[in-house]
C-alpha cells in the first residue's frame, strides 16, 4: 500500500511526476540508441584499423629486420630522427559524453641519417613505422571512444531501467491508490449527505 496521503493535490503531483518519469525514460532510451549507434560505427572503424595496422607493423618490422641484417643494429641511425612530440588530445561531445580526439602533425619525411652509410631497407622501416604510428594514434582514439561510449550506454540503460521498472510502476500504483481512495471518500460523502438530507426531511415531516 502506498504511503502517499490520498488528496487531490497529491494526485496532481503524482500524475505530474509520472509524466516526467515517462518523458525521462523516452529521453534515456533515445540517448542510449544514439550512443549504441555511434559506438557500433566506431567498432567497425576499429576493426578496419586493426586489420590494416597488423599488416603495417609486420611490414615495418620486416624492413627493420632486413636493415639490421644488412647494416647491423640501427639504433644509432634512429637517434638521428627527431622525437615527435606533436600528439594533441581534444574532446568532442556525443550526447553529453566526452569523446577524445587525437591528432599529431604530419612529419616531414626526409633522410636524417644520410645515404652513404644506409640502404633502402632502413628507409622502408622509417616510412613504414611512421605509417604504423598514424594508425596507432587512430586506433587509440577509436578504442578510447568505444570504452567511454560503452560505459555511458551502461549508465544510461541503468537509469532507464530504474525509471521503467521502479519509478513509473510506483507512480502508477500511487495514482490508482489515490484515485480509488478519493472515489471512495466521494461515495462516502455522498452517502452521508443523503442520510443528512433524509434525516432533515424526516424531522421536517414530524414537525
Amino acid at each position: 500500500m502506498s504511503n502517499t496521503v490520498p488528496t487531490k493535490a497529491n494526485l496532481m503531483a503524482t500524475q505530474k511526476s509520472l509524466s516526467l518519469a515517462k518523458l525521462g525514460y523516452e529521453l534515456m532510451d533515445r540517448k542510449k540508441n544514439i550512443l549504441v549507434r555511434e559506438m557500433m560505427q566506431l567498432v567497425d572503424e576499429a576493426k578496419d584499423v586493426e586489420r590494416n595496422i597488423n599488416a603495417v607493423y609486420i611490414k615495418a618490422y620486416r624492413s627493420l629486420e632486413m636493415a639490421n641484417i644488412t647494416l647491423g643494429l640501427c639504433s644509432n641511425f634512429a637517434r638521428c630522427v627527431p622525437l615527435d612530440e606533436s600528439l594533441q588530445v581534444d574532446y568532442k561531445s556525443v550526447m553529453g559524453v566526452e569523446i577524445p580526439v587525437l591528432s599529431c602533425d604530419e612529419p616531414e619525411l626526409k633522410n636524417y641519417y644520410g645515404f652513404d652509410s644506409t640502404n633502402s631497407y632502413l628507409d622502408e622501416a622509417y616510412f613504414n613505422f611512421n605509417e604504423a604510428k598514424k594508425l596507432t594514434v587512430r586506433l587509440a582514439e577509436t578504442q578510447s571512444a568505444i570504452f567511454r561510449l560503452a560505459d555511458a550506454v551502461k549508465k544510461t540503460q541503468k537509469r532507464a531501467n530504474a525509471l521503467n521498472n521502479v519509478l513509473i510502476p510506483q507512480f502508477t500504483r500511487d495514482i490508482k491508490y489515490i484515485s480509488e481512495a478519493l472515489d471512495e471518500k466521494e461515495r462516502e460523502d455522498f452517502t452521508t449527505l443523503k442520510v443528512v438530507k433524509h434525516n432533515k426531511e424526516h424531522e421536517k415531516a414530524e414537525d
